[in-house]
């Protein structure tokens, strides 16, 4: 199937003549349609539907990314010369256009097998003319068993209270429990697609941390500098954690022949989708986590029971999941991630149980660190009927550091690797689950990959392995921060990142040149303490250089005029306290590294000087 995608400001067509003995009756007039994606169809030989269906995923991105929601499919055989049948190609065409009403866009089509003369100004940016070739090829109709086999996944959903009461979810009272609510209604209902724009995508691009990248993969995304900012911040931080609650760092590869032995049959276990490439007589797969590297070092390392457990972590800068291209949507879904990936290797059941309470823990004091408080995610605990008869106490426990009714799903039988998981979900403005946190008991990989440990009488044993990610993707993170900044003003609150993540923290406005040194001078000191500072020496009014500070949501901001020259306490604009506060630079000073004393420092991604930085996202 060949596309030409135009961004509109308006199309004007009008029928004029049936061409084909099948052409669709309709009634002859003409026909406008204002600010509208239209994308040119034409319908090759070897389309059926499933090329229908990634078509319309294919352009879901794409008007995700132009804010539009608007579709004509226009019938158009001049792109190929390789056309499908007339039935065919009118039977795809329908079928485009139900699956696109079905994802929730306004869907027009014009009639199949007229001539139509049309008049059309097409939008002058870069993303506003797009050929697409969709294809469907056999790695991408290739599913994993896995998820194969959690799409029949048979559940038993209920709500578990700390006082370990089990209550089926249609008996529980959600009244004081809206999130978990839609957790549960999101989890039940397994509907992943979005239809709409969350509002962290507005965010991230005005906020200049990052966009969609047209020129890559859909769900590879492009990080400006203060988007990468945050972004290494996050990452150093949760590894710093990670690093002190004793897991030890490695590095491994992104990529695996799919044919190893363990690894092929490990592919059948994981519900991913993967990226699979070729490299001279080897089918190669892109990494999803880094279970492949981190087991495959393990199964080569010696270990004894004295030892255990071993904590192996790896930032994996990228991992690779080909998610529908319905389902991907700015931070929250990616197919190129930064994932944090710890796995634990434990003696038995028992030791495997107290390290994952451990972990538990961990992970909610690392969500806390990065900016997000146990209200601003629901927990959702998966597990085996067998486990939890035979764990409960367990299960209890966890529940009771958790603190809050936490969603379950009981399984009747063990479908994949593990026999239980928990994961903490973020909720957003749009109601859509997405995970943070989480870690599994997996039962099976160590005899998979040959990884054993020698035991106290000197047989060989193997280990049970966790699987933590402490804090989610990196990305996602970011994502549940922005989210949580938009829901702060839907609040009436001040919308703002944790000021350990804030890409300014203090910022200088000289009122005229002659200001700017005194400026320079307090901005040094403010560095030398570890604090990203920045000034605004451009030639724009005092008012308009207050109003883009507040824009950029920089907490501090201080007008340098005659005044301040020679003051020692100064007139600092809190933007979370909304008012201005009078203090001296070393209270100032004090204040911020009190807030941020245990966080990790990187000074700001660009020049100093405002005036000097460039624009990466226009205002």
């Amino acid at each position: 199937m060949r596309l030409l995608q135009l961004h509109a400001d308006f199309i004007e067509y009008e029928p004029i003549k049936k061409e084909v003995p099948i052409a669709e009756e309709i009634e002859i007039k003409k026909f406008q349609l204002n600010e509208i994606v239209v994308v040119f169809v034409s319908v090759e030989d070897n389309d059926d539907e499933s090329t229908a269906y990634k078509a319309i995923d294919e352009i879901k991105v794409s008007m995700n990314r132009l804010e539009s929601n608007r579709l004509l499919i226009y019938p158009y055989s001049h792109l190929s010369d390789k056309l499908a049948p007339l039935n065919t190609a009118l039977n795809i065409l329908r079928k485009m256009e139900d699956y696109a009403k079905k994802l929730g866009l306004e869907v027009y089509r014009a009639p199949f097998g007229w001539t139509k003369a049309f008049n059309i100004r097409v939008k002058g940016h870069p993303l506003a003319e797009q050929l697409k070739v969709i294809t469907t090829s056999k790695i991408e109709e290739e599913i994993p068993q896995a998820l194969k086999l959690e799409e029949k996944l048979i559940s038993e959903w209920y709500i578990i209270k700390p006082s370990g009461e089990l209550i089926p979810v249609k008996d529980f009272d959600f009244t004081e429990h809206s999130k978990l609510e839609q957790l549960t209604k999101y989890e039940m209902e397994k509907v992943r697609a979005v239809h709409q724009i969350p509002p962290h995508v507005t965010l991230m691009k005005r906020l200049e941390l990052a966009d969609y990248e047209p020129g890559s993969d859909p769900g590879n995304l492009r990080f400006y500098p203060k988007g990468r900012l945050i972004k290494s911040l996050i990452e150093q931080y949760v590894t710093q954690m990670v690093r002190d609650y004793g897991g030890l760092e490695v590095e491994t590869p992104i990529m695996y022949d799919m044919n190893h032995p363990s690894l092929a049959d490990y592919l059948n276990r994981f519900p991913a989708r993967q990226y699979v490439i070729k490299s001279e007589d080897k089918d190669l797969f892109l990494r999803f986590s880094a279970c492949f590297g981190q087991f495959l070092m393990m199964k080569d390392a010696q270990f004894s029971y004295k030892q255990l457990p071993i904590r192996i972590y790896e930032l994996t800068r990228y991992s690779f999941r080909r998610e529908k291209s319905g389902e991907l949507v700015g931070l929250r879904r990616l197919r190129a991630f930064t994932m944090p990936d710890c796995h634990a290797f434990c003696a038995d059941l028992n030791q495997a149980k107290k390290e994952l309470i451990n972990r538990f823990k961990l992970s909610m004091n690392i969500l806390q660190g990065i900016g997000l408080e146990k209200d601003d995610y629901e927990l959702a605990i998966r597990f085996t009927k067998d486990f939890y008869d035979e764990n409960k106490d367990f299960i209890i426990q966890l529940i009771q550091i958790y603190g809050k009714p936490a969603l379950v799903e009981m399984w009747s039988q063990k479908f994949f690797y593990f026999i239980m998981k928990w994961e903490f979900n973020f909720i957003d403005n749009l109601g859509k689950a997405s995970a943070l946190s989480t870690d599994q008991i997996d039962v099976e990989n160590a005899k998979r990959y040959g990884i054993t440990y020698i035991d106290e009488k000197g047989d060989k044993k193997y280990p049970i392995i966790l699987h933590n990610s402490p804090s989610g993707a990196i990305e996602r993170c970011i994502y549940a921060l922005l989210e949580k900044a938009y829901r702060m003003k839907q609040e009436g609150k001040v919308p703002t990142l944790p000021l350990w993540l804030s890409p300014t923290q203090v910022h200088f406005i000289p009122v005229s040149n002659k200001h700017l040194s005194k400026a320079e001078e307090l901005a040094d000191k403010i560095k030398a303490a570890q604090i990203r500072v920045t000034i605004d020496d451009r030639e724009e009014t005092v008012e308009k250089r207050i109003r883009d500070s507040e824009r950029e949501w920089i907490r501090y901001t201080i007008v340098i005029g005659e005044k301040e020259l020679n003051a020692i306490k100064l007139p600092i604009r809190d933007r979370i306290l909304r008012r201005i506060r009078e203090l001296t630079i070393d209270e100032l000073i004090s204040e911020i590294c009190e807030q941020v004393k245990d966080k990790p420092f990187i000074d700001i991604p660009h020049p100093r000087l405002i005036s000097k930085k460039p624009l990466f996202v226009s205002s």
